[in-house]
């Protein structure tokens, strides 16, 4: 089979095509023969790691946490139910040599949902890091529910920084599904027009308009969580727009920036400042959310491609290098790998 994979950390360019064995799924692991790899900003900070050109842990690596795809094989203890079936899988390649850029992967049973007859196979592999993220972000909060389905937002307003990002699509996608009121804020008027389509029911252009001035106009009362993609750079327009008792949910960081916010007045709003990482969410937080997004699918609720604000970029397999450095620049929408569109 095809298999996209490194040896030594570095630039896309450490991404070569190689030929490799179909792997034999181990106890409790199921093999899925692929049909769409995604490419999310952790799977080129894995590739790229320390600088240092290290090898990865177990020498080799095929790359991307996300994936879809038809299970056509199962090592022992597995629910053979599950053969045959269409699956979308999550944190593929954490602490793991199997990623999705592969024609054939091995993943453990827990690490695929049913994706269902009817949704696309695109939608599966956008699900992952985005979705799960998203759910954690929306969920963390003292005031927020622990699962995410309608009406559960109800009455609350959620400010998504950045939502015309892949987990920013994603939070206003899942926040309208549980009839949250969504601001957005984005950078210009093409951003403006996904963060619409993905749902959101207001949309600030931050370079064009005051977002303190314009969330408090919209709430006055303030906003229940905010989905921070920027904390660094967005924690004192964050800190003035808190709702009492709010959340400030941040899930992305290039590791070298500090966050700064006047202390005595979160102290009097009770507020909560809360990192998210989705490898390490408690693990029965990462069972509600997989089981509150497999929810959303079967819905209809969440979709990827440009009418629901998430435009696609697809790369064929031996294109993997240009799909990681696509994102690597800051490709707005969903970079994805078709591997196989119809795997059976």
């Amino acid at each position: 089979m095809q298999a996209i994979a490194y040896e030594r950390t570095g630039g896309p360019e450490v991404l070569a095509l190689t030929e490799r064995p179909v792997p034999e799924p181990g106890p409790g692991e199921v093999l899925v023969r692929v049909a769409v790899s995604g490419v999310n900003p952790t799977d080129w900070k894995s590739r790229q790691g320390d600088g240092s050109g290290a090898p990865p842990p177990a020498g080799w690596q095929v790359p991307n946490q996300d994936g879809s795809g038809r299970v056509v094989g199962a090592g022992t203890g597995v629910d053979r139910r599950l053969l045959d079936q269409r699956v979308w899988m999550w944190e593929s390649a954490y602490q793991r040599p199997w990623g999705t850029a592969a024609q054939f992967t091995v993943v453990p049973e827990r690490q695929v949902v049913l994706l269902g007859p009817d949704a696309p196979y695109e939608l599966g592999a956008a699900l992952g890091v985005p979705f799960l993220t998203a759910h954690r972000c929306l969920t963390v909060g003292e005031t927020m529910p622990d699962r995410i389905d309608p009406g559960t937002l109800s009455g609350r307003t959620v400010l998504v920084q950045g939502g015309a990002g892949a987990v920013g699509n994603a939070a206003i996608q899942l926040a309208r599904w549980a009839d949250a009121t969504v601001i957005a804020t984005v950078s210009g008027p093409e951003k403006a027009q996904l963060a619409a389509a993905a749902g959101a029911d207001h949309v600030i252009d931050y370079r064009r308009q005051d977002v303190v001035a314009e969330v408090r106009r919209i709430t006055p009362g303030g906003v229940d969580t905010v989905v921070e993609v920027a904390p660094a750079q967005n924690a004192g327009i964050d800190a003035q727009v808190l709702a009492n008792c709010g959340t400030v949910a941040m899930y992305a960081a290039t590791g070298d920036e500090a966050i700064s916010i006047l202390a005595r007045p979160m102290m009097v709003a009770n507020a909560r400042w809360q990192f998210v990482l989705v490898y390490t969410v408690p693990a029965a937080a990462k069972a509600i959310a997989v089981n509150d997004v497999s929810a959303a699918v079967a819905a209809g609720a969440v979709k990827a491609g440009p009418e629901a604000g998430l435009p696609l970029h697809r790369y064929p397999l031996a294109e993997t290098a240009q799909a990681h450095r696509a994102v690597q620049d800051g490709a707005v929408g969903k970079v994805l790998i078709v591997v196989d569109p119809d795997p059976r």
